[in-house]
């Protein structure tokens, strides 16, 4: 594992924390009106990393992991990301992108690290800042 994918795991470690404290407060705000567990168990956490994140990414192309790492996504063209490419690339990464990785891990990761499947797919890289 190179050093740009060491510090893109603990960015994302790190989101991960911040989301998982967000989601505890949403949880706890809407306990009251969906008593539905599967709810609360599966779209309250995923809707909340999400939004988390497309927010965060469109607004400064750093989520507060990618922050505290010196990581900044952009656009392969050197355009703005856009909320399209965005949503592409968490789509991807949450769904196909756990096969692909399991299926063959050293093209998923790319040569250097800045430029994973879903990076790719959605024609974003990860530079360091």
């Amino acid at each position: 594992m190179n050093e740009v994918t060491k510090r893109r795991l603990k960015a994302i470690l790190i989101d991960l924390a911040v989301s998982s404290a967000v989601t505890a407060g949403v949880e706890y705000a809407l306990r009251k009106k969906i008593k539905n567990e599967a709810f609360h168990a599966l779209v309250t956490p995923t809707a909340v990393m999400w939004g988390l994140e497309l927010a965060q990414l469109k607004s400064s192309g750093q989520t507060v992991g990618c922050r505290a790492m010196g990581l900044k996504l952009e656009s392969e063209d050197g355009f703005p990301l856009t909320t399209e490419q965005l949503l592409k690339r968490m789509v991807y990464r949450d769904t196909v992108g756990g096969f692909k990785y399991f299926k063959d891990k050293e093209t998923y990761e790319g040569v250097d690290g800045r430029s994973m499947a879903h990076d790719r797919y959605a024609a974003v890289v990860v530079n360091e800042k």
